[in-house]
């Protein structure tokens, strides 16, 4: 239970903003976000909108509470530099899928931020790559490489904590924590992974992402403001903002 309660908590990259900043995924949803009229199929809706309800609770009276005042102690010069650390860790998961999508020269590039980032960046956490040369990052997953060789995405299914994902990336996941480097999953055969137990995996995960959300304590209730009804409401724009995504 505790090794899933860990997997759940590193996903989280992938399933609200899934690669994207939180600030693009907003910005998504505000500028491009249309209702869908079609007849979605969403077997587990029942499940999903309790999982949603549950989800809605958490972020208003948790995670957003203690991103605020994580955000109140910690300056903000140190959150860059924690949050272009794990950027810049998470190399293999955007270096690996742009590979796999047959993007050859996004996939150099990654390895030239990398490299840069790592020898110049103090081990990553300054990101000369994008400051100092204009180097792009190019955020690829396994759900996505999954989704650019044609893999449908199945059925929806609100994660845990995490939010809205569907079968397909839900899949993918597995493939990503065993690239992650805050993942324990094949700790034993990857000699570049950090924790060796769960423990250490779900201090790593609390860190990563309650750094990165203290930057937009508010991007929850920002997204949500305008929903009528909360649940189609994610499911859709996360279903439109993956498409999105797979296409670029």
């Amino acid at each position: 239970m505790k090794k899933l309660f860990c997997i759940i908590l590193f996903i989280s990259s992938f399933a609200l903003y899934s690669n994207a900043s939180q600030d693009d995924f907003a910005d998504d949803i505000e500028s491009e976000f249309k209702p869908m009229n079609s007849v979605v199929f969403d077997p587990l809706s029942g499940y999903n909108r309790a999982m949603t309800s549950f989800n809605d609770g958490f972020y208003t009276h948790i995670a957003s509470p203690v991103a605020k005042g994580y955000a109140y102690i910690m300056p903000e010069t140190a959150r860059t530099g924690i949050n272009n650390f794990f950027t810049n860790l998470m190399f293999p998961i955007r270096f690996v899928n742009n590979l796999l999508q047959f993007k050859f020269q996004n996939a150099s590039k990654e390895l030239g931020r990398f490299m840069v980032n790592t020898v110049f960046g103090l081990g990553g956490f300054m990101d000369q790559a994008t400051n100092t040369l204009g180097m792009k990052i190019y955020r690829e997953d396994f759900g996505q490489t999954l989704g650019y060789w044609g893999v449908g995405q199945g059925f929806h299914i609100v994660l845990p904590i995490l939010g809205p994902s569907n079968l397909r990336d839900v899949v993918g996941l597995s493939a990503d924590l065993a690239l992650a480097p805050t993942s324990q999953l094949a700790h034993n055969t990857i000699p570049y992974k950090i924790p060796q137990d769960s423990l250490q995996e779900l201090g790593i995960d609390i860190l990563f992402k309650t750094n990165e959300y203290s930057f937009h304590p508010d991007f929850y209730e920002k997204i949500k403001a305008d929903a009528i009804d909360l649940y189609p409401f994610l499911r859709d724009a996360y279903t439109q903002k993956r498409e999105k995504e797979i296409k670029e």
